[in-house]
């Protein structure tokens, strides 16, 4: 069928009597989205929308899939043929300009032989001009439902275009071993409008061809110059996904200077711009799984991985998205430590910045604790702060240099199938030399989570990323945000409102109501205890986290807090009384403390 009238691309399986689900993608070298497009997503396919159009012996099944060939035990199964088409039809590209439109398909599919020694004779995804020149009428299996057997090969009509997956050898098949890369230029064939589908036969034998799911995704960008139309002119590349031609998706001028360091290791990779279009479904609103400071989040599934993956796109045009995608991928790349969501890789093209992460079935921990998705028993949540702990210690001693994350929050901290603590998000984080203790920064993280001598100063430290799991523990324990605009007057900050009842000697009050008391007390107590030490106001006495490890752990005895929360105050040295960075802290304590001490 390959010289047949615009061709039969061939991908051959004569050695596979069964095939299940198999995915095969086509996209256009680029995806623009203007101008005329055609989009839809299709699975468990409902004949009550009546967007599939049938052909020959082509129908829906009770499992909501397009049967493509005739599965009826008390009628033969050979000598059939269908098409199963889009309502629809898709302008392919546009005669004024001479644009070609940019779209991307996939579909899942099932070639079945029912275990038959031999079977046939395949199926095919075509783009044929629309109010269809193929024959009503098909003869014979080898033209799968497009042509027939006695129909003039090489015509310069009726012209279609064809992805074949043939599993029946033919006299003028290519071999299988030949490529499966091919490049067309469709506008020398197709009409402006075509139709797009599927199609299939049988002859002498028989097998069940299915479509399991569809989606497809296309815009078509016009343009005024003629002179950029000449230009972006492009064909359509086909082949297997892992196949496809990576031409192009770079862009010289948006160079992060990234790639060559990161493509010497054995971490992340970089991903083409089309593989994650593929995997999220053209980043689907439907597959959208949260929402950052600077882009959305994506839940996808990669075809190479054989894994579904979270998907990061940084807002276009955002200047400070640009420094996070870069201090993301730099240092997330080079580290290794259980507790730390992995970054599988990266993709930049144009102002696209995506960062590609393992895919977190149970969401972030403040998922679950603030919007009721799962409801977490005290021994996930106490495996969760140790987790969490344990990175952190890796971040400030363990590695070659110290790191400060400076968003440790709970919306960053992901939970694995086994509720295993992952902290994300690296994009504000900052390298410091062990012993420095701190550098200046230009103030960034999130309200409730800054400890207060950062939110004067700028000054990005261990203490900082202390200060912030110790809001973290609470939240563990309480289930309550680290502040609640809407609460009583004197709960609304959760370390004050913890830290009072604290000095009361009351505070299991302080514990989830979700849990209805069924935690391990000493356990509560000891979490809170030290949720509260690495929140204290004075940063000079909160611990290391290393010593809040230990007192979790039951290694070292529980801190002596003061009873009220110690109020934090500054003052300049009186050589530079006027430089914010110079401020240093201290913290006053009640009359009612002094007295008690």
């Amino acid at each position: 069928m390959a010289a047949c009238n615009a061709g039969i691309a061939q991908l051959h399986s004569y050695t596979l009597p069964f095939l299940h689900i198999f995915m095969i993608s086509f996209f256009s070298s680029l995806m623009v989205h203007s101008g005329n497009s055609l989009s839809f997503n299709l699975g468990n396919f409902d004949p009550n929308d009546h967007e599939i159009i049938f052909e020959g012996h082509a129908s829906y099944s009770a499992d909501k899939v397009i049967q493509l060939t005739s599965n009826q035990e008390d009628k033969k199964m050979n000598d059939s043929w269908v098409r199963a088409t889009y309502y629809k039809p898709f302008q392919l590209w546009d005669k004024a300009s001479g644009r070609m439109a940019d779209f991307t398909t996939n579909f899942s599919f099932e070639i079945d032989s029912q275990r038959n020694s031999s079977y046939g004779d395949g199926l095919a995804f075509f783009l044929a001009p629309n109010s269809t020149q193929l024959p009503s009428d098909v003869t014979g299996a080898s033209g799968l439902g497009l042509v027939s057997n006695n129909q003039t090969l090489n015509s310069t009509a009726k012209h279609f275009f064809a992805v074949a997956f043939d599993t029946f050898p033919n006299a003028w098949d290519p071999k299988p071993d030949q490529s499966l890369y091919y490049k067309v230029d469709l506008s020398d064939y197709l009409p402006e409008f075509v139709t797009i589908g599927f199609s299939s036969a049988t002859g002498d034998f028989s097998e069940i061809n299915i479509i399991h799911s569809w989606n497809f995704s296309s815009a078509l960008q016009i343009s005024d110059s003629a002179e950029e139309n000449e230009e972006k002119k492009t064909g359509l590349v086909v082949g297997l996904s892992k196949k496809v031609s990576e031409k192009g998706e770079d862009n010289p001028d948006f160079d992060l200077s990234m790639d060559d360091d990161l493509e010497k290791g054995t971490g992340p990779r970089k991903f083409m711009y089309h593989e994650l279009v593929l995997a999220t479904n053209n980043f689907a609103e439907g597959e959208k799984v949260g929402e950052g400071g600077f882009g959305g989040v994506y839940k996808g599934f990669s075809r190479n991985l054989s894994s579904y993956i979270a998907v990061k796109r940084v807002s276009k045009g955002s200047d400070q998205g640009i420094k996070e995608y870069e201090s993301e991928v730099k240092i997330i790349s080079r580290l290794r430590h259980w507790n730390l969501l992995q970054l599988l890789g990266w993709c930049h093209k144009k102002r696209e910045l995506l960062l590609v992460y393992e895919f977190m079935p149970n969401g972030s921990l403040a998922s679950c604790l603030f919007q009721g998705k799962i409801l977490l028993t005290w021994a996930m949540r106490y495996k969760i702060a140790t987790g969490l702990a344990s990175v952190l210690l890796y971040l400030h001693e363990e590695w070659e240099q110290c790191v400060v994350h400076r968003d440790v929050k709970s919306s960053n901290v992901m939970l694995d199938a086994e509720f295993n603590a992952k902290l994300g998000d690296f994009g504000l984080a900052r390298l410091v030399d062990h012993g420095k203790g701190s550098k200046t920064t230009v103030l960034a993280g999130t309200v409730g989570y800054m400890a207060p001598e950062y939110i004067l100063t700028g000054k990005a430290s261990k203490e900082l990323d202390v200060y912030s799991f110790g809001v973290v523990a609470l939240e563990i324990c309480s289930g309550r945000r680290c502040v609640e605009p809407n609460a009583q007057e004197d709960q609304i900050r959760l370390v004050e409102w913890v830290w009072d009842l604290y000095g009361v000697g009351k505070l299991p009050e302080a514990a989830d109501p979700r849990l209805s008391a069924d935690f391990d007390e000493e356990q509560m107590a000891r979490l809170m205890v030290v949720g509260l030490w690495c929140a204290h106001p004075d940063c000079s006495l909160r611990p290391s986290i290393r010593q809040a490890i230990n007192v979790l752990n039951s290694e070292a005895s529980l801190p002596a807090l003061p009873s009220k929360m110690p109020v934090p105050m500054y003052y300049a040295p009186p050589e530079n009384n006027s430089a914010i960075s110079s401020l240093q802290t201290s913290y006053t304590a009640t009359t009612s403390e002094r007295s008690q001490s």
